[in-house]
């Protein structure tokens, strides 16, 4: 198994689920330049990213499984699958949407949070994050699946902190109005994309978790849209 970290210093082993965009790019490089061995897990196979389908509960247990027999532990997880469908008005809005954003925002989580959670509890320093939007407590009405979707995530995220709570790992929820990356700026030189939150910081953000104490940080939803 391939993973992301050269010359690790930190001793600790984070994985991140939805490596293979620009955010994952964004988080990995940021917690690998510190010395973190970083394991990147999306659908397709890359240069330190490990093919698997997070919707495919028993393949994600396969995985940690093996990340486990390689490295003994694992002292983070970071939940980057993401996604966005939606309409104009709330009588418009098509339940396939919310079939879709079930199973890229929620399901996912719910299969890597159940495979890892073990691996979590047992650290001596673990950390958890899922990226959510304002939208979860201030829903559009054509945005009804999505921000119902992310609501889901957010309380899967709080019952995964309250199993954390007697450890030395946390579960936290990191809130956003939307990312921009350097691709889309390049994309869009007109735009200011008021109150988005640049993934260099996101990726920021996640590393932070660690400077914490886990109480600090466990149950706790972090706004970065200032």
């Amino acid at each position: 198994m391939s993973d992301g970290g050269k010359g690790a210093t930190t001793g600790r082993v984070v994985v991140v689920a939805g490596a293979g965009g620009p955010t994952g790019r964004a988080v990995t490089e940021r917690l690998a330049a510190r010395g973190d061995t970083v394991i990147g897990l999306a659908r397709h196979a890359a240069d330190g990213v490990l093919a698997v389908d997070l919707t495919d509960l028993e393949a994600v247990r396969q995985v940690a499984a093996e990340i486990k027999r390689e490295h003994g532990h694992v002292d983070g997880v970071v939940h980057l699958v993401g996604g966005w469908r939606g309409g104009k008005t709330f009588a418009s809005t098509d339940l396939a949407d919310w079939d879709a954003l079930h199973v890229l925002l929620i399901r996912t989580l719910q299969n890597v949070t159940l495979a890892f959670e073990p691996l979590l509890r047992d650290s001596e320093d673990g950390r958890f994050a899922i990226v959510s939007a304002k939208a979860a407590q201030a829903p559009t009405q054509g945005g009804a699946a999505y921000a119902a979707a992310k609501a889901a995530a957010e309380a899967w995220t709080l019952a995964l902190a309250d199993a954390l709570r007697d450890t030395r790992s946390a579960a936290t929820i990191l809130v956003i109005k939307a990312l921009v990356n350097d691709e889309m700026r390049a994309a869009s030189p007109e735009r200011a994309f008021p109150g988005f939150t640049d993934v260099a910081d996101l990726a920021a953000a996640v590393a932070a978790l660690w400077d914490r104490p886990a109480a600090e940080v466990n149950g706790v939803r972090l706004d970065l849209t200032g």
